[in-house]
């Protein structure tokens, strides 16, 4: 059952003047493949979800301060507020993003006569994770979360900003997450060091190719002329996020020919990658991931920031309601508890719901 106008307004109510405001939603998001790659410049291909946040929002006559808005010029007021959501929290469903969307909207709306372009709106929540959350991100989870589209992905190209929608109706095949219930806290992990390692990598390979920018920009090649020159962590790390960088790519051109069995390939060398190389895996997702190989998945890895989380599954109509039945069993015989299955709906974007 999903979230409804009514589950925020009758808590407004309660705690404020009983009369109402304007109600806005923005969503969380899945990404079909390309982790750990918008803040090496490189491309994601994610798309927005059912689930996400409402919230309502009324002037109140006094004055508050949303800094990131109010530094684009828009003059915010303060207001009375109530929110609600169900995004899994820590499923690596971009619950943050969400809710800083669904406000960067409602302020844009309320106070910025909708000025703000949704990619600016989304850098506002990049923003506000960088300097009050301190959790260096990319854009990508705000991005889509202000400009998805239902029944589209978006591949965004994190360093022009451009991005394209690719129609998302499967034949013959559906996305499934499987939420391990290990919860993972980006503030804190080793997500930042990741970043920092990348951007050494980065700088080293630049010093010999002026041209590298971002890893976005190398290639093996340019890898392994500076193997000696950096840690075997940072070089398991870039590895990990070059092959990344293709294989987005690799997905979009096989999308467009129907091609599943190639896109769930990649979707494996993406897990491989993120637990052997990237090392932002756990024993839960593992084992999830193994599950999915044994039933005959099509694709399957971990989604998100990883430290748990997710798994994302690319699973034929026919093999689907097994899997389901069996990831559940034997998760729960392994580590005495359920996995949480979630069938995944492309939706829209932040938008006014009244």
């Amino acid at each position: 059952m999903r979230l409804t106008i009514d589950d925020v307004r009758s808590r407004f109510i309660k705690h404020f003047d009983g009369t109402t405001g304007n109600v806005y939603a923005s969503p969380g998001r899945i990404n079909l493949i390309g982790e750990h790659t918008d803040y090496n410049n490189g491309f994601v291909f994610p798309g927005a979800v059912e689930q996400g946040i409402i919230a309502e929002i009324k002037p109140n006559g006094t004055r508050g301060v949303c800094r990131e808005m109010m530094a684009l010029g828009v003059p915010v007021e303060g207001f009375n507020t109530a929110f609600a959501g169900d995004v899994p929290l820590g499923a690596g469903m971009s619950s943050s993003a969400a809710l800083e969307s669904t406000y960067a909207f409602g302020i844009n709306d309320l106070w910025g006569e909708g000025k703000i372009d949704r990619m600016e709106l989304a850098k506002v929540g990049q923003r506000t994770e960088h300097k009050y959350v301190g959790v260096n991100c990319g854009i990508m989870d705000q991005a889509i979360s202000c400009l998805g589209k239902k029944g589209a992905l978006l591949r965004l190209d994190c360093r022009s900003g451009e991005y394209e929608y690719f129609p998302w109706n499967p034949k013959g095949y559906q996305l499934i997450l499987v939420n391990s219930c290990v919860k993972h806290e980006l503030k804190g992990s080793p997500y930042n060091e990741r970043r920092l390692q990348c951007e050494h990598v980065a700088e080293v390979i630049g010093k010999i190719h002026p041209e590298v920018k971002s890893l976005r920009d190398a290639n093996y090649d340019m890898l392994e002329e500076v193997k000696s020159q950096i840690t075997e962590d940072e070089y398991k790390r870039a590895r990990y996020v070059i092959g990344e960088v293709v294989r987005v790519l690799t997905v979009c051109d096989a999308l467009q020919k129907d091609d599943y069995e190639t896109v769930g390939k990649m979707m494996y060398e993406t897990h491989h990658g993120l637990s052997k190389e990237y090392e932002v895996s756990c024993e839960e997702l593992d084992f999830l991931n193994e599950v999915a190989k044994e039933e005959g998945v099509t694709g399957s890895r971990i989604m998100g920031g990883g430290f748990g989380g997710c798994t994302i599954n690319l699973v034929a109509d026919e093999l689907a309601a097994n899997f389901k039945k069996v990831v559940v069993e034997k998760f729960e015989k392994k580590y005495g508890k359920k996995p949480i299955v979630i069938d995944v709906v492309i939706g829209d974007g932040s938008r006014r719901l009244c």
